[in-house]
Parts: structure tokens; C-alpha cells; sequence
């Protein structure tokens, strides 16, 4: 019997070594997981703090002559010489072209012989109308009846006077229209006729004017602007553009003119700009991309566009509250380099996540955090 217990010791010291040799390799274990977990990685977040966004947009525009004009012929004739051509630069008053009108001659000649017979009756008249009233000034001379007819004959040959007059500077005013002249300095960007060709105010003759003039010196850059940016323009406001032809370069223009007013089919505004143009490197027609500055005084608050999570459920920015993640519904604003406006429940100073992402539960205990 006691040799049987001896056996069944000497069995039992290396099991409970094995147990005690285990209990310690299970400590061990906790501590190295323990430690792995207070060393793992941080949680990037900042203070909320308040900025001004300062943001551009992007619309296309017009560009136009600053002043453009269709030159037609007033009265009928045929183009008799063309000075200019398409492309011809041209000066205020310059004559362009000269038409002729055999019929207006005549014209002419007979209201000037109407006007010197009505000169000479009104001559007459007056003269007879004068001795009169001298002679009246004798009494029982020349009766009062007598001295009314001569006033009243004097006054009708003046009006007659008067109307061959008119009819004469009308008909010297149509020769005057057989000339084209420049109504403003620019340049001639269409010639539609040639020289012998009908012109005039009806007829085949007009349907095509004879010049298109522009100046183009100053241009007009013509932008719609839609109703929710009008208030970021005003007058003298400066923007920049880009066109095609010259993509490497950015052109600057100024406010000067809004139209006050929304267009009902567009709803937007008519906004234009005055564009220096001496060099002509600009063409009226040319399409450019205007970049409008939509600067605000406002202070909001504005966070880096990682800090705003977009879910399924909607927008969020995740803040940090005694040790808790919670997500706190925004609205955002603009967006620009990587900043966005927010708007919602939230405070100067709040700590929000930097790197907002589904991972990073709602009310759940907030890992180690790094403030910048």
C-alpha cells in the first residue's frame, strides 16, 4: 500500500509543475495583449475653429464688340465705288462707300426751281403789302379791308416759301444718304455687295446690309450669371477669363454693367465686362471661361474636406465627447482645396476626427486621440 502512494507522488510533482509553468505562460499572454492594445494606433483630430472660404466658379461667357452696326443704304440707287473692304480699319466719318441715283438730280433741280418762284411771289407780296401800309398811314388812302388782303397774302407766300424750302433740304438730305460714312472708329468685319449692285431701303436690295462695322478695340464680355452667385458681383468687381486661342494666358476685366434683372426663361442675371483690346488679340465671338471670385466676409466654419463623412444615412462630421465618438448631422457649403464649409450643431473648440470614416462608430469609446 505505501509503495502505491509513493508511485502516485511521484506522478503528481510533474503535473503540477506543468501547471504552474502554465498559469504563468497564461499571465504572460494578457500582459502582451494588454500592451498591444495601449500601443495601438492613434486617432487623428483637431479644435474646430472658424474661417473664411474663399472659393471661385467656373461659367462660360461671351465675348462681343463693344459697338456693332449694320450699315444699310437709306434710298434707292446702285453702289458707284467701295473704299473699304473686309478687314479695312476705319476711322469716325471715313467715307466707305458712294451710290448713285440719276433720278434724285431731277429731283433736286426741281425743288430748286420751286423754292427761287416761291421767293420771288413772296418778294412780291411783301413789297406790295409794305407800300400799302405806308400809303394807309395818309388817311382815306387805302381802305382796311384792302391792307388785310396784302398782310394775308404776304403770310401765304411765306408759308409756301417755307414748304419749297423743305422740300429742297429733303431732297439735298437723300443725296447727302448716297454716301456711307463710318458712325464710329472700328473695323469692317462684313462687305456684302459689290460695286454696281442695287441697294436700298426695300426690295431685293436690302436684304443684306452693305457693311457690318465693330469696334474692337474694347470689347464686351457678356456672362449669365444664375440667380443664387449674383451677390458675389458687383460693380468694378474684377474677374479672370481664358480662351481658347490663348489658353496659356488669363485675361482680367471689370464689372460695368448688371442688368439688374433676371432673365424669366434663364433666371439669371446679364452681367458685363469691359475688355482693353488694342492689340486685337481677342475676336467678338469668341467663347471664354470666367472664373468669378466668390469671396465672403462671413466667418464660418471651415474643416478639411476628410473631416466630413458621407454616408447612406447622410452627412456627418464625428466629434469627440468625454471619451465617446458621436456623428453630428451637417450641411455642407462650398468646397475648395480640399476645405469644406460646414453648417450644424457644433462649437468652436469642438474636437472632431480628421479622418471621418464608418469605422469610427457613433457613441462608441473613442481610441487614443492626436490633437493638431
Amino acid at each position: 500500500m505505501k509503495q502505491i502512494i509513493k508511485i502516485a507522488l511521484s506522478l503528481m510533482i510533474p503535473l503540477s509543475g506543468v501547471w504552474i509553468f502554465s498559469g504563468c505562460g497564461t499571465s504572460s499572454a494578457d500582459e502582451h495583449k494588454q500592451g498591444a492594445m495601449t500601443s495601438g494606433p492613434e486617432l487623428e483630430a483637431f479644435r474646430l475653429q472658424e474661417g473664411q472660404m474663399s472659393t471661385s466658379m467656373q461659367i462660360p461667357g461671351e465675348l462681343v464688340a463693344f459697338q456693332q452696326v449694320d450699315l444699310y443704304a437709306k434710298v434707292s440707287s446702285f453702289v458707284r465705288k467701295l473704299y473699304v473692304d473686309v478687314g479695312s480699319e476705319v476711322t469716325t466719318g471715313q467715307l466707305l462707300a458712294v451710290m448713285e441715283a440719276p433720278e434724285l438730280n431731277a429731283q433736286l433741280s426741281g425743288a430748286q426751281s420751286r423754292l427761287k418762284s416761291q421767293e420771288a411771289l413772296y418778294l412780291a407780296s411783301k413789297a406790295t403789302y409794305d407800300r400799302l401800309l405806308e400809303t394807309s398811314k395818309t388817311p382815306g388812302t387805302v381802305s382796311q379791308n384792302d391792307l388785310d388782303q396784302a398782310y394775308a397774302k404776304q403770310r401765304s407766300d411765306l408759308a409756301q416759301l417755307d414748304a419749297a424750302r423743305a422740300a429742297q433740304k429733303e431732297v439735298t438730305d437723300n443725296r447727302g444718304y448716297l454716301e456711307i460714312r463710318a458712325p464710329f472708329s472700328g473695323v469692317i468685319s462684313a462687305r456684302n455687295v459689290s460695286t454696281g449692285a442695287y441697294v436700298g431701303p426695300a426690295g431685293k436690295g436690302s436684304d443684306m446690309p452693305i457693311f457690318t462695322l465693330q469696334e474692337q478695340k474694347k470689347l464686351r464680355l457678356v456672362v449669365s450669371v444664375p440667380d443664387a452667385y449674383t451677390g458675389y458681383l458687383k460693380n468694378k468687381s474684377e474677374v479672370s477669363f481664358t480662351v481658347r486661342a490663348a489658353s496659356g494666358h488669363k485675361f482680367t476685366a471689370s464689372v460695368a454693367r448688371l442688368a439688374g434683372a433676371l432673365d424669366y426663361r434663364l433666371r439669371s442675371q446679364r452681367t458685363e465686362m469691359d475688355v482693353i483690346n488694342e492689340d486685337k488679340q481677342l475676336l467678338p465671338g469668341m467663347v471664354a471661361e470666367v472664373e468669378i471670385p466668390m469671396n465672403s466676409d462671413a466667418r464660418t466654419f471651415v474643416v478639411p474636406a476628410s473631416a466630413v463623412l458621407n454616408s447612406t444615412k447622410g452627412v456627418y462630421v464625428i466629434k469627440v465627447v468625454n471619451g465617446k465618438t458621436l456623428w453630428v448631422p451637417v450641411t455642407t457649403g462650398r468646397t475648395s482645396d480640399d476645405r469644406t464649409e460646414i453648417f450644424g450643431n457644433i462649437a468652436i473648440d469642438d474636437v472632431l476626427v480628421k479622418q471621418a470614416s464608418e469605422e469610427v462608430r457613433d457613441s462608441s469609446s473613442a481610441p487614443r486621440l492626436k490633437i493638431n
